[in-house]
């Protein structure tokens, strides 16, 4: 097995255990960032319907709240104003959905999906709860979901909510007396829930996992080209030459010429060492042919 080779294959076992940890590491972290970035983005968004209906009770219902008596107006409901403004959002971010999943709630829309009552349940169960952050398998791939709570922290909200009777007749016009009643002031009714799908940020990550192991193989193949260069020109290459002189040498050719003497590597000392041989083992040959 020659030199060239024994260096190639521990170059090659180096690169390839050192290309396994490099794409474990870099996948976790890619995949771990996508996930990331996904959670911002949603908690961002859920951060903006939670501001929406902060607005729309304190500056939205005091001013329509009259009105009601005689025409129902949903603007006046946090969770209806809230959904039109992120439904408005989603316009340019379509693959986020929001959603304020309600065991009881009055608008039809809003009632939970079997997945959402289990998220509201564990709110309900667990007060000191507060987000929920989550994955789970769809028709579509993966979603990831984040999730805040619904408490009845306002009483006002109980006009609508408590008994029938205290709900405005326009309200009942609309949605009738069947849904929407009953709730309780600090209970848990319902969830924030934003979605997004799992499948773009993790084909984007694995783009970028692609992309970064081919530049690796790439950089490995070019410093395996230029390593085999150097080694073959600083070293295989004199060796060789070295060796096949001495070869000739030793059946009393020394027409050969001596090697360049420049440098100070290792190469170049031991292509000194070989030539002060050379030189005295030919006087050794000359003075024996002498006598």
């Amino acid at each position: 097995m020659g030199l060239r080779l024994k260096f190639n294959l521990v170059l090659v076992v180096v690169f390839l255990a050192g290309f396994a940890a490099a794409g474990f590491v870099s996948r976790q972290l890619l995949q771990q960032n996508a996930r990331e970035e996904v959670i911002r983005d949603a908690r961002l968004m859920l951060e903006a319907a939670i501001a929406v209906r902060t607005y729309t009770v304190d500056q939205v219902r005091p001013h329509l709240i009259k009105q009601l008596d005689e025409v129902f107006l949903p603007q006046t409901v946090p969770a209806y104003a809230a959904t039109e403004a992120v439904s408005t959002l989603r316009k340019k971010y379509k693959e986020y959905s929001y959603k304020e999943a309600t065991l009881n709630p009055t608008n039809p829309r809003n009632r939970t999906a079997d997945w959402e009552a289990d998220v509201v349940n564990q709110f309900r169960n667990d007060t000191n709860l507060k987000e929920i952050v989550a994955e789970r398998q769809t028709a579509s791939g993966r979603s990831l979901f984040i999730a805040h709570p619904i408490n009845i922290g306002n009483p006002a909200c109980l006009q609508c909510h408590s008994t029938p009777s205290a709900a405005p007749p326009s309200m009942l016009k609309v949605y009738g007396e069947a849904n929407g009643f009953g709730w309780k002031h600090n209970e848990t009714v319902g969830a924030q829930v934003v979605s997004v799908p799992m499948e773009v940020p993790l084909r984007n990550a694995d783009r970028a996992f692609t992309t970064f192991m081919a530049s690796l193989a790439a950089v490995f193949g070019v410093v395996f080209v230029v390593l085999n260069v150097m080694l073959s020109w600083l070293i295989v290459r004199p060796i060789r030459r070295m060796s096949e002189d001495a070869n000739k040498i030793s059946t009393g050719d020394f027409g050969v010429p001596e090697f360049t003497e420049k440098g100070k590597d290792e190469v170049a000392v031991l292509g000194s060492s070989f030539n002060r041989m050379r030189r005295s083992l030919e006087k050794a040959m000359q003075m024996i042919g002498a006598e």
